[in-house]
């Protein structure tokens, strides 16, 4: 198979990931689960490197060759997109591709629930969203960023790593940056940021202290910046923001984290009863009493908070995914493989 019709076959079957692995046909994540192509061969070196430098030009050829690493994004003929890691494993060469859909993920298509509308609609402070690899933090921040294009008249810089959906100006100006090419990563591109004149600011991920740091003054000097994390509860977030910090600076960061956060959206993707997968979420709102336990040092009581503000848009993640069970969206067992606190 060449690697146009792989991908077209990725595309027909509503694979999320494609693997391509020495000794092992094509491979596809689909609904979350990991399946070989029907009757394809397996894949030997010399046809990996075919299929794999095929999709790079001489720059991330050469890049790769020296680093032995690369994430970037590639465009398919039918305006698809890819974001690819290429890697070495036992010495031989390897990809994974994130299907990229052409079309942008509306809010109500991911069923964003209505606070998460009222989050995309401030002015300015700081939005999470975190999860898991693959649990769909990309669509919900495009979803995110789309509703605001469509709404209001701002200038939106996202930086990426590789970019993965394209944005087209509707009310807004909207710039994507790629770390790498565009800019040399994220701290450095955010350190910049401040003087192209931006409303809204979309930080890919949040990896590391500077970026972190950074972030944070940005959300207080009056814009709103959406950003990720890799973690599976809200509280977790926090923590991890401030653990970032060596000790004598994280007294400073909870009362700036407490003055700056808007709210956090932690999600996971299950499957569902009929096929396809759903988000399920969790979403914490910075009150007066959350922020409050941000200062004192006292996260571990968020949980009781979510529990019981539901009248303020808050709910755990085992409370969605009770309401996914009782509108047999997902099934019970499965449901239970996800829960944070308990079993249902």
């Amino acid at each position: 198979m060449t690697l146009k019709e792989i991908f077209q076959e990725a595309v027909k079957n509503k694979a999320s990931d494609v693997h391509i692995i020495v000794g092992k046909p094509p491979i596809f994540r689909i609904n979350g689960e990991l399946k070989a192509i029907k009757n394809a061969p397996d894949v030997n070196e010399k046809k990996a490197e075919e299929l794999i430098f095929g999709l790079l030009n001489p720059q991330q050829k050469e890049r790769f060759l020296k680093e032995k690493e690369l994430d970037i994004s590639a465009q398919l003929p039918d305006n698809n997109r890819l974001r690819v890691n290429c890697h070495l494993e036992k010495g031989n060469i390897g990809l994974v591709a994130r299907l990229i859909p052409a079309v942008l993920p509306t809010m109500e298509e991911i069923l964003m629930p209505p606070i998460a509308y009222d989050l995309a609609r401030r002015k300015q402070g700081l939005v999470l969203l975190t999860g898991p690899t693959g649990c769909g933090k990309s669509t919900s921040l495009a979803a995110m960023i789309n509703l605001i294009n469509n709404e209001r008249s701002v200038h939106i810089v996202t930086l990426e790593d590789p970019i993965e959906f394209i944005f087209h100006p509707v009310k807004s100006i909207i710039k994507q940056r790629q770390i790498g090419t565009d800019t040399v990563s994220f701290a450095e591109g955010l350190k910049h940021v401040v003087r192209q004149d931006p409303n809204v600011i979309m930080v890919g991920e949040m990896r590391d202290l500077e970026t972190i740091s950074t972030t944070l003054t940005l959300a207080e000097t009056g814009h709103l910046v959406l950003a990720t994390l890799h973690t599976n509860s809200s509280s977790q977030a926090i923590d991890r923001i401030i653990d970032v910090f060596p000790p004598y600076q994280q007294v400073q960061i909870r009362l700036q984290l407490s003055l700056v956060l808007n709210g956090i959206i932690a999600q996971q993707l299950l499957p569902k009863t009929d096929g396809g997968r759903i988000a399920a979420r969790e979403i914490l709102i910075n009150t007066a009493a959350v922020a409050n336990l941000i200062r004192d040092q006292k996260t571990a009581q968020i949980r009781s908070i979510l529990q019981t503000s539901s009248s303020q848009g808050m709910f755990t993640m085992d409370q969605d995914l009770e309401k996914l069970i009782d509108q047999n969206l997902v099934t019970k067992e499965m449901a239970s493989m996800y829960m944070l606190d308990g079993k249902s």
